[in-house]
């Protein structure tokens, strides 16, 4: 497939864009690409200069398409995404390691300098980090033979993002045992374990977290970042007095005593963990305050890049609402006294831009809407969408007759060499010749039609080169499905011994009550070795539980922060409190039995098995859909095409695909023609929901509505009209949504966001 860039190169329209490259022209304006044929044009590019490149889009969604083609056309060290999105609660939450190991790569391929593409939406752009001096500091280098302090080694680790545990599990995790330390790199596949002998590294090895076992002796690696937001000790004391200094601006500005007095203690709260070195949980909302001079990914990019924009007008917009977002959420969390004004959130995109004196390419359609923009050079490339063959031959026939009739390159993508072999066959039945290049540096022919190794997301034709890119979604309607470049986590991650707790931990024993953890230790009892949990009850009584009777002993939950009262050992008090939990729990037991014998007899709709539109929609996702995806989105369709009312709970973190199995299901609702309505909390998580399910429903007939602040009158009772009506399909909204005004023609399907928030 990366010869299939030699014939691009030759061009004369693309030499003279190099060249301008080379020149270091500042800007450049380019029109008549689309879809995939960007993606092959940036790697041509990145190609020709040999410069690192980063390729802006204005959302996530895009980015992924990018970097999915790219993969077909770049090796894997020279491609790389920083998968920002530009939803605020995402950044306000944690993410999935995966995604965060994912940002380190992205980071530490800009500080090589390498030449390569970052493919990164406009919100990572936006993104507040680190000075790059700090960041290199903790890049840490560790090699057989060198000395190195474990309690220094620990800080940094701290320092850096990752966890201490008892035992290692999962990335951005380490432990510590003796002369044993284990961690687990957050953008490594497997943990790393390094044994000293006193100070000097004797061994390093990785090993396998199930097994806990070495398997593979290494020389060297490195480790980096569990987070992008590092800060030293030394940070802190800064940080406590210019969050200090806005708290009290904005007290100055705040009338009501009441709220002031909130205010004050919410943030002090936060004060008070930075003060103590400790970084509060939501810390993402003063990030503005961490670093006297933060840093963007400009600042961890080569000098001589070369930066590449995927439709500047559209960046342009994403980064206007962002500000607006960013704006009003500000607005909101500071009504609930749960921040200070004016701390900056993100960079702005368009200071980040005028800043940077590096050659920009800049890619659209048509030459319009480009506002003011001034460009040295623009160049149109021709560029013809490839029709939908759908399985014909005949079609695809007559249409080869004619590209080798004016010697095209005629170039069949095919996902593996079986998967061209077999339709080499196909093609041969209907008497067209083909050849398969196997290899990934072959150079297509003119006048030969060829299958390639490799995958983009729709094919075209690129008249200039004489080149016509024909893929499996043109020809059969059949898209290949991305394999993500890695996926490190199983499943899921479960406690399977004592190792999970840790010293000072609350736990709960069935008949004893609860207490407090200190550890284990080996008894002998009889001659016999065994091990023991140790737990101390109130008045320091002691209990030692033996590790096979852990059935019998569970972690504490309760409020966070809040340590709980410990139980007498001995005493009455834990049998009352069970004897009253048990009659509560009757209690519920019998509402509930109650509830769902009224459900079972309640007839609900059945909604008919997936139709191919719903395939298409699916396999439109531009993702590898994980397995706990899979498995909640066909218990909930299972559920819809029964005749009883559904009612489930989707449990997950941020960056864990809900919001996608939630838009199948809502998807599945609408092809039988019910109306669906998706409840949040918040204006700002209904405009970001609204903007969501338009990129991700676009080309499907489909009608979104909002119902919120960010809509105007007329707006809104064009909504509600559409929803009485039934012209309009999905509804998002807050509160709004629940009006006396709001009717629906046929609600059949209810989605609720962070309904912990709405109560």
């Amino acid at each position: 497939m990366k010869g299939l860039k030699e014939l691009i190169y030759e061009q004369k329209e693309i030499r003279q864009i190099i060249r301008a490259i080379n020149d270091r022209k500042e800007s450049q304006l380019v029109t008549g690409l689309s879809g995939s044929s960007r993606a092959l044009f940036a790697s041509v590019l990145e190609g020709a200069t040999q410069k690192q490149t980063l390729l802006i889009t204005h959302n996530l969604y895009h980015a992924q398409k990018l970097y999915d083609d790219l993969l077909t056309l770049l090796d894997g060290d020279r491609l790389f995404l920083y998968p920002a999105d530009e939803l605020i609660s995402s950044e306000l939450s944690v993410s999935s390691p995966e995604l965060r190991g994912q940002r380190v790569e992205a980071l530490d391929f800009l500080l090589s300098e390498k030449p390569g593409i970052l493919v990164v939406p406009v919100a990572g752009l936006r993104k507040i980090l680190p000075p790059v001096s700090l960041w290199k500091k903790y890049n840490l280098q560790i090699a057989q033979g060198e000395e190195i302090e474990p309690e220094q080694l620990k800080l940094s680790l701290v320092t850096m993002g990752y966890t201490m545990s008892d035992m290692v599990n999962t990335p951005g995790e380490f432990s510590i045992r003796g002369g044993i330390i284990d961690v687990y790199p957050i953008t490594e596949e497997f943990p790393i374990r390094i044994e000293l002998f006193d100070t000097e590294i004797d061994s390093l090895r990785y090993f396998d977290v199930e097994t806990q076992r070495s398997h593979q002796q290494i020389e060297e690696f490195r480790i980096l970042p569990a987070t992008e937001i590092l800060l030293e000790q030394a940070y802190f004391p800064d940080i406590v007095t210019r969050l200090e200094k806005g708290l009290a601006d904005t007290l100055k500005n705040m009338k009501n005593e009441e709220d002031k007095q909130g205010l004050m203690e919410n943030i002090e709260t936060d004060l008070e963990l930075l003060r103590s070195g400790i970084k509060p949980d939501m810390f993402f909302k003063y990030i503005g305050l961490a670093y006297p001079d933060p840093a963007s990914l400009l600042d961890y990019a080569a000098q001589n890049m070369l930066i590449i924009l995927d439709e500047y007008s559209r960046i342009q917009e994403t980064d206007e609402r962002l500000e607006k977002e960013e704006a009003e959420w500000q607005t909101e969390t500071l009504s609930r006294l749960e921040t200070i004004r004016e701390v900056k959130l993100g960079h702005h995109f368009r200071e980040l831009m005028e800043a940077v004196q590096v050659p920009k390419v800049y890619l659209t359609l048509f030459q319009k809407a480009q506002g003011v923009m001034r460009v040295a050079q623009t160049t149109n490339l021709v560029y013809k969408q490839m029709q939908q063959f759908h399985g014909q031959m005949s079609v695809l026939k007559t249409e080869i007759e004619s590209w080798n009739k004016n010697n095209y390159a005629v170039v069949l993508l095919a996902p593996s060499v079986e998967r061209a072999t077999k339709m080499q066959q196909t093609l041969a039945d209907y008497d067209m010749e083909s050849v398969i290049l196997a290899r990934e540096d072959d150079v297509p022919k003119y006048g030969v039609v060829q299958f390639v190794i490799g995958s983009f997301q729709n094919g075209f034709e690129l008249p200039l080169a004489k080149v016509a890119i024909i893929s499996e979604t043109e020809l059969f309607n059949k898209k290949t499905k991305k394999v993500k470049k890695r996926q490190k986590l199983s499943n899921a991650e479960r406690i399977q011994s004592y190792s999970e707790l840790k010293v000072g931990d609350y736990v709960v024993h069935v008949n004893h009550g609860i207490a407090r953890y200190v550890g284990m230790e080996t008894l002998e009892i009889s001659g016999v070795h065994k091990d023991y949990l140790l737990l101390v009850y109130q008045g320091e009584d002691k209990l030692f539980i033996p590790v096979e009777q852990l059935d019998l002993v569970q972690k504490y939950v309760g409020a966070e922060g809040k340590a709980p009262k410990l139980n007498k050992l001995g005493g009455s008090e834990w049998k009352r409190v069970k004897t009253k939990v048990k009659a509560s729990v009757q209690d519920i037991a019998d509402d509930l039995i109650k509830l769902y014998a009224e459900r079972e007899a309640e007839k609900g709709f059945a909604f008919s098995p997936d139709s191919d539109m719903q395939r298409e929609f699916e396999d439109s996702f531009p993702y590898q859909p994980t397995e706990d995806q899979v498995r909640s989105i066909r218990e909930i369709k299972h559920d819809m095409e029964r005749i009883r009312p559904m009612d489930r709970l989707l449990v997950g973190d941020v960056g864990y695909g809900k919001t996608e199995v939630a838009l199948r299901a809502a998807f599945k609702a609408v092809m039988d023609g019910k109306q669906v309505a998706f409840l949040v909390p918040t204006t700002i998580l209904a405009q970001q929901h609204f903007e969501t399910m338009k990129e991700r429903f676009q080309g499907f007939p489909i009608n979104i509505g909002l119902l919120s602040r960010f809509r105007t009158r007329k707006q809104q009772n064009e909504t509600i009209s559409g929803l009485a009506s039934g012209t309009v399909d999905i509804v998002v909204g807050t509160h709004r949504l629940l009006s006396k005004d709001v009717k629906y023609r046929d609600l059949g399907f209810l989605i609720v966001d962070e309904e912990q928030r709405l109560v």
